[in-house]
C-alpha cells in the first residue's frame, strides 16, 4: 500500500511543489486549497498587479501529479470555513484508508493581513483566528487521531519569521503586522506540542520555516522590483518543498523536531538539493 500525503494550500506555491515532490517520491495526495480551477474569484484572495487571480490551482496540481504516475484527490477547502476542512479530511480518509503526512501549509492571505495596529480591524483578527489556529487545530486533531490508529504519521507544519521576532520595519513600509505576525506565532507553537503529547505514540511533528520564496503570493504582495531586490535571499519553492518530503521520509529527520527549521539553511546543511543561490546571483 501506498503511503499517503495530504497538503493543504497545493494550487500553486510551495504547496504545489511539495504535491510534486511527494509524487515523484511514489506517495498518493490528496491536495486542497480554495482554486479548483484557474481563474476562480475569492474573497480575501490576493491578485496580480493587473487585478486578476493569481495563477495556479487544485486541479493543474493534479494533472501535473497524475502525469508522474500518482494517484491524487482533490478536495476543496477554505480555512475560513471550520466544516470543509473536517468534511476534505473525511474525504481522504474514506478514499485512502489512511494519511501518512500532513503539510499544513495553507494560509489566509487577505490584503488586510498585514494591516498597521492603527489600521487593523476585529474582523481580520476574527479570520486570523480561524484560518491560523482554529481550523488547522480542528484538521490537524481529526488527522492525527487517523494516524494513531494506524499506528503514526508526520507533521509539518509551516510558520514563518514573522512569527518569532519583530518586523525589521513597519507594516506600511515593508514589514509585516500584528495579525499576520500573531497567526504565524500559533502555528509555531503546534508541532512542538504535538511531539511531546504524542511523539511516544508514533507521531512526528515539525515547524519548518521556507524563508523568502519566490511564490506568486511574493510577487502579488511586494512586485517584480521587491523580488528583484531580495534575489540573494530568495529560494525557489522545490526548496521547501524537498526539505518537506526529507522531514517526511529521512530517519535521520526526528532529530529536527521540537525546533523551527530553516528550510533553506537545512537543505543546504543535510544535502538536500544542490544550491541554488549561486544560479540566482
Amino acid at each position: 500500500m501506498n503511503k499517503v500525503a495530504f497538503i493543504t494550500g497545493a494550487s500553486r506555491g510551495i504547496g504545489r511543489e511539495a504535491a510534486l515532490a511527494f509524487a515523484r517520491a511514489g506517495f498518493d495526495l490528496a491536495i486542497s486549497a480554495r482554486t479548483v480551477d484557474e481563474g476562480e474569484q475569492h474573497d480575501h484572495a490576493l491578485r496580480d498587479a493587473a487585478g486578476e487571480p493569481l495563477a495556479g490551482s487544485l486541479n493543474s496540481t493534479a494533472a501535473a501529479i497524475r502525469a508522474l504516475g500518482r494517484r491524487v484527490l482533490v478536495v476543496p477547502m477554505d480555512l475560513l470555513d471550520s466544516a470543509s476542512a473536517l468534511a476534505a479530511c473525511a474525504q481522504v480518509i474514506a478514499e485512502y484508508g489512511r494519511i501518512d503526512v500532513l503539510i499544513n501549509n495553507a494560509i489566509y492571505q487577505g490584503r488586510d493581513l498585514n494591516s498597521t495596529f492603527l489600521d487593523l480591524q476585529p474582523q481580520t483578527l476574527e479570520r486570523v483566528f480561524q484560518g491560523y489556529m482554529l481550523t488547522p487545530f480542528l484538521l490537524t486533531r481529526a488527522v492525527a487521531e487517523q494516524m494513531l490508529a494506524q499506528g503514526g504519521g508526520v507533521v509539518i507544519n509551516v510558520t514563518s519569521g514573522a512569527g518569532e521576532s519583530d518586523p525589521p520595519v513597519a507594516a506600511d513600509k515593508g514589514g509585516w503586522g500584528y495579525a499576520y505576525g500573531a497567526g504565524k506565532a500559533a502555528v509555531s507553537r503546534l508541532s512542538g506540542v504535538l511531539a511531546v503529547e504524542l511523539g511516544e505514540r508514533g507521531i512526528c511533528a515539525y515547524t519548518l520555516n521556507p524563508g523568502v520564496v519566490s511564490t506568486e503570493a511574493l510577487k502579488a504582495t511586494i512586485g517584480d522590483k521587491g523580488v528583484i531586490a531580495l534575489r540573494a535571499g530568495i529560494a525557489p519553492p522545490q526548496v521547501p518543498a524537498e526539505v518537506m518530503l526529507w522531514l517526511a521520509t529521512s530517519p535521520e529527520a526526528p532529530r529536527y523536531q521540537r525546533r523551527t527549521v530553516a528550510a533553506q539553511v537545512i537543505a543546504l546543511e543535510e544535502g538536500i538539493v544542490a544550491d541554488w543561490r549561486e544560479r540566482q546571483a
